[in-house]
Parts: C-alpha cells; structure tokens; sequence
C-alpha cells in the first residue's frame, strides 16, 4: 500500500434498493478512504440508484478497483472509477465554424477544463490553421454520400490510435451513420441551437429574424442515431427582442452554443454524468 493519497471519482448506477450508500461507504472507508464529496439519486420511474463520489485514499489503483469490482457484482451495477481531475483524453471534430472548438482549444490551454485534446478532425481544412495555432494535430477527413462509409471507418481507426475517451462535435456539420452512433454511445457530445420555436435547415438565425423570436438557446446532448434527439446533458438560453439583426443573433447563438457545450464537456469529462435511459443524470 501507497503511503501517497490519491483522489478517485466512483460513478456508479444500479437497481435501487437498500444498503447501497452503506455498502458504498463502508468500503472506501475499509480501504482507507476520506468521502471530500457525495451526491445520490434513486429514479422513482426507471428505479434505478444513481451515485457518484469523491474519496482521499491511500489504497493502490488494482486494490481499490478489484474491491469495487466486486461489490458491482453483488448489486448489478455498472460503474467508473477514475483518478479525479485526470485529463480526459479528448477529440474535437468540426467543419467550418470555429467558436465551439476555439473555445474549447482556449479553455484547455487555459487549464479549467480537465480535458486533453489529443487531435482535431474536420471534414473540411478550415480549422486546420485554428488547430495549428493551438499546437494540435489536425485530420482532414472529407465527407460524402459515396465515401461516407469509408470515412467513419477512418474516424474509428483515429480513435482507436490516440485511445480517444470523448468525442465532441464542435459544430460539425455532418449526420453520423447509426454504425458509428451506437461505437461512440455515451462518449460523444454534440452541440446545437434550440430556438423557441424551432428552426431547421438552412440559415436558421435569419429564420429566427423574420419570425420575431424571444428566446434562442443551446442544447448539449449524447450522439444518438435519432438526429439531435439524444439524451440531453446541458442547456443555455438567451432572451432576445426585435433589436437583434440576423448577425447579432447569431452572436448572441454562437455564445450560448459556447457556454453549453464547455459545461456538458467538463461535467462528463469530471465523470459527473449518468445516462438514465433517454435522460441524463448531471451531479453538478
């Protein structure tokens, strides 16, 4: 045993029943384990158990793992065990747009967002200087209906070299096959604008123009096949009046789209996130 503490973060999920907390608990504490932080949820309408914890221990990685392991046997749970605050080893995809993945790039060099992003990916060049710019690796993978498939599969092989943990779509403007959807389920995060009410296709922020919009607004959610319809992790919304130019809600869209996404990558990346079905559960 390690005279050095280390912190860990436990997430874990289960059936609910009695004792969990206890059980939970009691073994860090066996392991000689300082809870510096709790949270719990039992879900009345899936029942299950939901909880992620913090803890100060001396216990070796293999010790700590193999106890835990076996403890998820006894209550059906599937669980994380992670050495709290390790940079998560990230990959950024985009097209054209650069304010989600500049952000990002910024806020990683910045140190407040426990990421590591090990490359950049984009199905056209216009990030590549961005990319440079930040000391990152960058990926043109081009995307069409005839070499789509072939395209994914490089994707995967990337991911698979750099042991890529997270995927997150900056702004890329591409539909992922369900293929590629259900290898990166629960590992990649997507971006887009949520207007009230809804538009779609082409030049959306001139739509919200002409319609005299309110509210505009941003959702981070899972990739799912269902477009835009996985399990959403974190919204930002921005009233707005009929001052706003096309160009002005643009700004004030790119913004949000900038805050929301930058929360849901941190919270995931801090293992702060469990999938509850089609829901999230967020200890923030």
């Amino acid at each position: 045993m390690s005279t050095a503490e280390t912190r860990y973060v436990l997430a874990l999920s289960c059936p609910d029943q009695p004792g969990i907390v206890h059980a939970v608990s009691g073994l860090l504490a066996e392991h000689g384990g300082n809870i510096t932080e709790s949270q719990q949820f039992g879900d009345p309408d899936t029942g299950l158990f939901f909880m992620r914890v913090e803890v100060m221990t001396v216990a070796a990685d293999s010790e700590l793992r193999a106890a835990v392991t076996s403890l998820a046997e006894r209550f059906s749970m599937t669980f994380k065990l992670d050495r709290a605050g390790r940079p998560m080893r990230t990959l950024v995809m985009g097209s054209k747009s650069e304010h989600c993945a500049n952000d990002l790039l910024f806020r990683e060099r910045a140190g407040t967002l426990p990421i590591d992003i090990v490359a950049m990916v984009g199905n056209h060049t216009t990030l590549s200087d961005l990319a440079g710019f930040y000391g990152k690796n960058f990926h043109h993978i081009p995307v069409t209906p005839e070499t789509k498939a072939d395209a994914e599969a490089e994707l995967l092989a990337l991911v698979a070299e750099l042991d890529v943990e997270l995927v997150v779509l900056a702004r890329y403007m591409q539909i992922l096959s369900p293929e590629l959807s259900a290898a990166l389920h629960g590992k990649a995060i997507n971006i887009h604008h949520s207007f009230l009410p809804s538009f779609k296709g082409a030049r959306p922020y001139f739509q919200a123009h002409d319609r005299g919009v309110k509210l505009i607004g941003a959702t981070a959610h899972y990739v799912t096949s269902d477009l835009d319809e996985g399990p959403i992790i974190e919204q930002e919304v921005e009233r707005v009046d009929h001052s706003h130019t096309p160009q002005s809600l643009t700004a004030v869209g790119a913004d949000v789209e900038r805050r929301a996404l930058a929360r849901a990558v941190r919270w995931h990346a801090d293992h702060r996130i469990l999938l509850d079905g089609h829901r999230t559960i967020v200890f923030r």
